[in-house]
């Protein structure tokens, strides 16, 4: 009886393990955050959670920005995630987004934004920064808009933000990675 059972539990765990969800996220820990905290610039973001959206991913990449992800990945995975809602901080206000595509021009929060993709998406330059909202839809994106504050200054959402300050000469400067190391004499 005993050998004629253990085969069959081996394949009850593997078929529930083949209904786990590899594609969600979970929620993640306090001190990525406190990442976002100490950087040197405002890191918007929407709190730890937003319209029953949990932050799923916070990351900072080579090129500066900090990226704060809300919800499930809607495709992808852990690094590719597509979100439903994602807020970057950019610091390179001499760049907006946008390119060719077609845009509008709206004032939100006393602040000239700029809305692509029917309003899913919405550029705001605000201080020595670039905010991105990308969203499923225009109404969450423009929620967002609403409500972002940065996490490492004091804010209250819905509030004027302030305004854009001229270029920081940001992009202009070389990455981290892209200086040499110091040349040294052989020892």
């Amino acid at each position: 009886m005993r050998r004629a059972v253990l085969p069959l539990l081996g394949l009850c765990a593997l078929a529930l393990g083949a209904c786990a969800d590899t594609v969600q996220q979970r929620p993640i820990a306090h001190n990525i955050l406190e990442g976002l905290v100490v950087a040197p610039f405002p890191v918007y973001w929407l709190g730890g959670s937003f319209r029953g959206m949990a932050v799923t991913e916070a990351t900072h990449d080579p090129g500066g920005a900090y990226s704060v992800l809300y919800g499930d990945c809607l495709q992808g995975g852990q690094g590719t995630c597509v979100a439903p809602l994602r807020i970057v901080s950019s610091p390179d206000n001499g760049f907006l987004p946008g390119g060719g595509a077609a845009t509008q021009t709206q004032t939100i929060r006393g602040v000239p934004a700029t809305l692509a993709q029917g309003g899913r998406t919405i550029v705001l330059a605000t201080s020595r920064i670039v905010v991105s909202i990308y969203a499923t839809g225009p109404q969450l994106a423009s929620a967002a808009a609403s409500s972002i504050v940065p996490i490492n200054e004091v804010a209250v959402p819905g509030a004027t933000l302030p305004p854009r300050l001229p270029d920081s000469g940001f992009g202009a400067q070389p990455l981290p990675s892209q200086v040499p190391s110091a040349l040294r004499p052989p020892s």
